[in-house]
């Protein structure tokens, strides 16, 4: 049993949260469709129930005291979890929704292709996707599974190796008319483009290589999508994974600069936090994605 003292009503709560992010209570009353006066009673009420001062006033305006704060942060989460699983429940009330954190190159390329697949085995499902370009802490967000790049090791969580990375030096047929390149060190003489996500890539590559020497610094993108169309528009030579470079290659708009993809030391991985293991959608998903890496 949860004593009724440290679990305050939800709509005390969600006046608190309003009111901390406006800063006054007359605008938090009409975001609440309450009144100001119904508003203020239910901070008061609040603050008597837990027995702690969470805001001081200065010149009209509320200010979240420490105590304010530190409460914030960790109730906000809990209603953006209520209110997440509240929409999913109302939008699929028979199946239950996957909400999917995704790379936008690896999620475009590898998986979209493949989800139909899911979906038609598991009608029930609904998959929310949005995109995050780095690995990130489960807590507080309302996403059940991501898929990350690294080595596998992200704490509170466990993960599914989906697949390596491979990268291939490629640049557009013009630059490399332009450029000619006989062995692996005339790279380095040449314009060399960097992803933000990967900034040890080309000391990998020159590694794989046999080459000692640092590579020089060059122009840096934010996502492969971008740094594939510098290089198709004769910008430098990229390093990109081989699922994104190979319809490029046959389109001839991209051809390999020197040699064959090599493995990177990082991987792609199916991370969900521990805590959402034995959510059906997640199991599902995860059941799915194994059969699709066998095949």
């Amino acid at each position: 049993m949860l004593s009724r003292r440290f679990l305050p009503a939800l709509h005390l709560l969600t006046a608190f949260e309003a009111i901390s992010r406006l800063n006054t209570i007359t605008a938090a009353a009409q975001e609440l469709a309450l009144t100001q006066g119904a508003v203020s009673r239910q901070l008061i009420t609040l603050e008597n129930q837990i027995g702690v001062a969470l805001f001081q006033r200065r010149r009209n305006r509320l200010y979240l005291t420490k105590q304010g704060q530190d409460y914030l942060a960790q109730i906000r989460p809990a209603l953006v979890a209520i209110s997440s699983a509240t929409v999913s429940l109302t939008a699929n009330p028979d199946g239950g929704a996957l909400n999917l954190a995704i790379l936008p190159t690896f999620g475009t390329h590898w998986l979209a292709p493949k989800l139909s697949g899911f979906l038609a085995q598991h009608p029930g499902v609904t998959v929310n996707l949005s995109t995050h370009l780095e690995p990130f802490d489960f807590q507080g967000t309302s996403f059940d599974a991501a898929i990350f790049h690294g080595h596998g090791n992200w704490p509170k969580t466990e993960c599914l190796h989906l697949l390596d990375e491979k990268l291939i030096a490629a640049c557009s047929p013009d630059f490399l008319a332009a450029h000619p390149i006989q062995r692996p060190q005339d790279l380095l003489k040449l314009p060399l483009l960097n992803i933000a996500t990967r900034p040890n890539a080309w000391a990998e590559w020159s590694a794989h290589h046999g080459i000692t020497d640092a590579p020089p610094k060059g122009m840096v993108f934010d996502q492969f999508a971008t740094l594939a169309q510098a290089a198709k528009h004769g910008m430098g030579i990229a390093l990109l994974p081989w699922f994104l470079s190979e319809d490029t290659f046959r389109t001839g708009a991209l051809q390999a600069a020197y040699g064959a993809p090599a493995t990177s030391q990082s991987a792609y991985y199916l991370v969900w936090p521990s805590s959402r293991a034995n959510y059906p959608p997640v199991q599902k998903f995860i059941e799915w994605l194994r059969r699709e890496i066998q095949r």
